[in-house]
């Protein structure tokens, strides 16, 4: 009886190994055929083993992870070469109506057009400045977030010493703000720079935008909104404002890396930011 009943184990254990062993080819060869094809399809095999069903199910997550990394870094590379393309074109421009204006001067002796060509290609050197200073600013925000400090912070404080930091540009444009900021003290554990970064693109952005007007709101539950008239806009051009490098051509000397920035920074610091377009208005929403 002992004899026998080794033999039956001794069966049993053969049995489990090849089953075992069947189950590791058919999730090697299915690993295999995932690997080299474009699919979604998840690794399945026959044994009912609860161990090897389990290593199966690890090896579809990671798969699962594996092309999700594969799409991000896909869709990164091309996004980086329509980036340089956009940004080469918006670096060229101006530096090409700097060179020929330049050319000009050297050519003509007429103090009044010689001003003239000296204000235009200040204005070209402003925007290239403009350029460069957002893509630095995306080089270094991207690049590294782990010296973010944070503290607490009265929103109502920055939100107004922004404002009042674009006072000069918007009078410029025949820009007069709606500002509407609760007088409770709306205090957050944030990060000051990078909230006055968010309110600075968001500002900036109002300038590209607007129609002429701009309203501005701090509620007593934190929630921050900019909106104001922008025809030139479309309910499909604004889902697409906090892409990274989208601009639209009523802002072209723009990187589009403004709203991109301000999504990146207000999700870092826990928040929340929408926009939305009702009735030929934008309307930037926060949640901090």
């Amino acid at each position: 009886m002992l004899y026998g009943l080794l033999c039956v184990v001794i069966i049993m254990l053969c049995i489990r190994i090849y089953l075992m062993k069947k189950s590791a080819r058919e999730i090697s060869t299915a690993f295999a055929k995932r690997l080299e094809t474009d699919t979604n399809t998840l690794i399945d095999i026959s044994s009912r083993d609860r161990d090897m069903r389990n290593l199966a199910d690890s090896i579809n997550h990671q798969l699962s992870n594996l092309r999700r990394e594969h799409l991000r870094y896909y869709q990164g590379d091309k996004e980086l070469k329509n980036a340089i393309i956009n940004i080469s074109h918006d670096l060229r421009t101006p530096l090409t109506a700097i060179c020929g204006y330049l050319d000009m001067m050297k050519s003509m002796d007429k103090p009044e057009a010689i001003e003239r060509y000296l204000s235009i290609i200040e204005e070209r050197t402003h925007n290239m400045k403009l350029l460069t200073e957002e893509l630095f600013q995306y080089s270094v925000i991207f690049s590294d977030n782990k010296n973010d400090k944070t503290g607490e912070v009265l929103v109502n404080q920055i939100l107004e010493n922004s404002i009042i930091g674009y006072y000069g540009a918007f009078h410029e444009k025949g820009i007069t703000p709606e500002v509407h900021i609760t007088e409770n003290e709306i205090i957050r554990n944030l990060n000051e720079e990078n909230l006055s970064r968010v309110f600075s693109n968001l500002l900036n952005n109002a300038l590209k935008y607007s129609d002429g007007d701009l309203i501005i709101t701090l509620s007593d539950n934190g929630e921050i909104t900019f909106s104001n008239t922008a025809k030139e806009l479309s309910t499909v051009s604004v889902e697409q404002l906090f892409d990274r490098f989208y601009t639209v051509e009523a802002a072209r000397n723009s990187t589009g890396l403004g709203l991109s920035i301000a999504r990146t920074l207000i999700e870092r610091m826990g928040g929340r930011i929408t926009a939305e377009y009702i009735d030929n208005r934008l309307i930037i929403r926060i949640i901090l």
